[in-house]
């Protein structure tokens, strides 16, 4: 049985539907309990509405809320809210796993300063899954670290290599470095160097990916750092919401158009299920030691349910220990290249 801790008042829809996806989610697995953490009492009520096995939804009392507004310092120092209470269930192992769709900061923050990282992992990442033409696309980092060093970025290849090969099962994934060309040399100093290390690693690194293939299937696997990550991230979320403002406006403009666009809605209809954030289950943040699923803000209680379902299977495969032993891998490959170039 494994446990996953639940943040209740984390997101903009927190606690409603927060604890509606629990439940959804505990229906749906038979080897699955929840630890909501969060106003006990509040949440008791919630709870009322639904029907559920009892003895798999536990409740942790907490004292506070992380606002969505908080910086991470402020965060760090709300030691009873329900995000660091969720957290701490997974540092005394009392729990398999944490989700929360509330303040990504601030999680991130509380998960490094409670749990640690992982041997070998210098800089955690969050990584998001995006739809693509066949598939879909891990890109990382989209906002841990807005500055990077060429050896994270390999990290992070290392960290994104192992995630999409256990819980995707794509045996040999291809990993790109997000780049303004195709070509080796080109890019900036971060872009450059890191291409060195990726093509040095056992990864099967196909070189770099611009920004017009991130979607095309060109790679299993994007890495870049955290700032340009999270632009594409933002970037990719709207044009959907764009796309379909537009629609709206032309459709009104005739009456054949309205004729088409409900012979066209069932074609429509899966498309916007590709894409829709809710379906993807939150981004893992790689790296920490213990597993944290962050959330869309505006996750309802699909995507709760998904997020759930997505820390379960991660820490089913154990993808923690398989990231330590391919960075402890890496490093040894290393050591031996510098000795051998000191030798030669």
């Amino acid at each position: 049985m494994s446990f996953i801790a639940v943040d209740a008042y984390g997101g903009d829809y927190a606690p409603d539907e927060i604890i509606k996806g629990s439940v959804d989610a505990l229906n749906e697995s038979d080897d699955l309990s929840i630890i909501l953490s969060g106003y006990k009492d509040e949440i008791k009520r919630q709870l009322k509405k639904y029907t559920y096995d009892k003895g798999r939804l536990l409740i942790e009392d907490a004292e506070d809320v992380v606002g969505m507004a908080d910086k991470p310092s402020s965060a760090l120092r709300k030691n009873r809210s329900s995000m660091a209470v969720g957290i701490n269930l997974v540092k005394e192992k009392k729990a398999d796993a944490f989700v929360t769709a509330g303040n990504s900061g601030a999680a991130m923050a509380l998960s490094m300063f409670m749990l640690g990282r992982i041997k070998g992992v210098s800089r955690p990442a969050i990584a998001a899954l995006l739809p693509s033409l066949e598939g879909n696309v891990l890109l990382l980092d989209v906002g841990a670290n807005v500055d990077c060093k060429p050896v994270n970025l390999l990290e992070f290849a290392i960290m994104g290599n192992v995630y999409v090969k256990y819980m995707l099962g794509i045996l040999l994934p291809k990993v790109g470095i997000l780049n303004n060309g195709s070509e080796p040399g080109k890019g900036n100093k971060l872009s450059i160097s890191a291409y060195e290390l990726l093509e040095q690693s056992r990864i099967n690194f196909i070189g770099n990916v611009e920004g017009n293939e991130i979607f095309k299937d060109v790679a299993d696997v994007v890495v870049c750092d955290g700032f340009v990550g999270n632009i594409v991230l933002k970037t990719s979320e709207s044009v959907p919401h764009i796309v379909a403002e537009f629609l709206k406006e032309e459709i009104k403009k005739s009456f054949w158009y309205k004729v088409g666009f409900l012979l066209a809605k069932p074609a429509v209809r899966l498309i916007k299920q590709k894409v829709d954030y809710s379906e993807f289950g939150g981004a893992p943040l790689l790296g920490i030691d213990g597993v944290c699923i962050i959330s869309h803000g505006r996750s309802d209680a699909v995507a709760v349910k998904n997020a759930i379902l997505k820390a379960y299977k991660f820490s089913k495969e154990n993808i923690n220990s398989k990231i330590e032993s391919a960075c402890a891998e890496c490093n040894v490959l290393e050591k031996q290249r510098k000795v051998g170039n000191d030798e030669g």
